[in-house]
C-alpha cells in the first residue's frame, strides 16, 4: 500500500482537485483506491460526491477514537472509497491535543488495512496543523501540487522544511515524492520560467505531467463528481489520467 499526503501550506493550489481526480484515475486504471480527507471544508467529499451534511460518522470519528475504517469508509460512484470529512473535523484539532500518540492517529488506523488498498491519499488542510501532522506521519511521500508563479516559490520552501523535520523527528520514511504543475497557463512567460526553474532545482522530482488550467475541471466539484468523468475529454481530465500512469512508474522505482 502506498501512502501519499497532498499537501501545500499555501491554499488555492488545486491539492483537493488534486486528490479527487487522481483518486479517480487511479481507480480508472484499476487500483484500488482510498482518498482521506483531511480538510474540515470536506471539499473533497464533496468533490467525490458524498453529503458532508448528511454523514452519521467522519473521519473526526476515527481520529478521536469513536469509530473504526469500517465504518467510516463510504465508495463512491468513481469507484474509489472515501474517508469523508465536514465541519466536526475542527473539533479533533483540540480533542487530539489530550490523546496518546496524537500526531500518530491516522497512521495507526490504517495499520489494520495495508492489504485492503493499492494507494491512500490524503488530502491536506493548507496549514501545519495537528490534522496535516497526522497526514504527513501516515504516509510514505508527499506529492506537492503548485502553481507556477513567483509566491508559491516562497511557500516550497516552508513546506519543504516542514517535511524535513517531520522526516527528522517523527516519520522516517516521509520523502518528497513529486511537485505537481498545477493550473498551469502556458500563455505567460512568467509560468514557463518558473517551470524552467523548478526543473533545475528540482531535477526528477517534478513530475513530467502539467496540468493546465481547465474550466472543465473547475465546474466537476459543482455536479459532485471528479473532472476525470465530467469531461473525460477535456485536457484536464487527460492530465490527471497521465498523471495516474506516471504515479504507477514512478511508485516502482520507490
Amino acid at each position: 500500500m502506498h501512502i501519499f499526503a497532498i499537501a501545500n501550506q499555501k491554499g488555492g493550489v488545486g491539492k483537493t482537485t488534486t486528490a479527487v481526480n487522481l483518486s479517480a484515475a487511479l481507480a480508472a486504471r484499476g487500483q484500488r483506491t482510498l482518498l482521506i480527507d483531511l480538510d474540515p471544508q470536506g471539499n473533497a467529499t464533496m468533490g467525490s460526491g458524498i453529503d458532508k451534511r448528511g454523514l452519521e460518522k467522519s473521519v473526526y470519528h476515527l481520529l478521536v477514537g469513536l469509530a473504526g475504517m469500517k465504518e467510516v469508509c463510504v465508495g463512491c460512484e468513481a469507484g474509489y472509497d472515501v474517508l469523508p470529512a465536514n465541519r466536526d473535523l475542527a473539533g479533533a484539532e483540540v480533542e487530539m491535543v489530550e490523546l496518546e500518540r496524537r500526531e500518530m492517529r491516522l497512521k495507526d488506523a490504517l495499520a489494520a488495512h495495508v492489504d485492503d488498498y493499492d494507494f491512500v491519499l490524503i488530502d491536506c488542510p493548507p496549514s501545519l496543523s495537528m490534522l496535516t501532522l497526522n497526514g504527513l506521519c501516515a504516509a510514505h511521500g508527499v506529492i506537492i501540487p503548485m502553481q507556477c508563479e513567483y509566491y508559491a516559490l516562497e511557500g516550497l520552501s516552508d513546506l519543504v522544511n516542514t517535511i524535513k523535520k517531520v522526516h527528522a523527528n517523527l516519520n522516517r520514511d516521509l520523502k518528497v515524492i513529486g511537485l505537481l504543475r498545477v493550473m498551469f497557463d502556458g500563455r505567460a512567460t512568467l509560468g514557463h520560467q518558473v517551470s524552467a526553474e523548478l526543473e533545475q532545482h528540482f531535477g526528477d522530482k517534478v513530475f513530467k505531467t502539467i496540468v493546465p488550467r481547465n474550466v472543465r475541471l473547475a465546474e466537476a466539484p459543482s455536479y459532485g463528481i471528479p473532472g476525470v468523468l465530467y469531461d473525460k475529454s477535456s485536457k484536464g481530465a487527460q492530465a490527471y489520467l497521465d498523471f495516474a500512469d506516471e504515479m504507477l512508474e514512478r511508485v516502482h522505482t520507490l
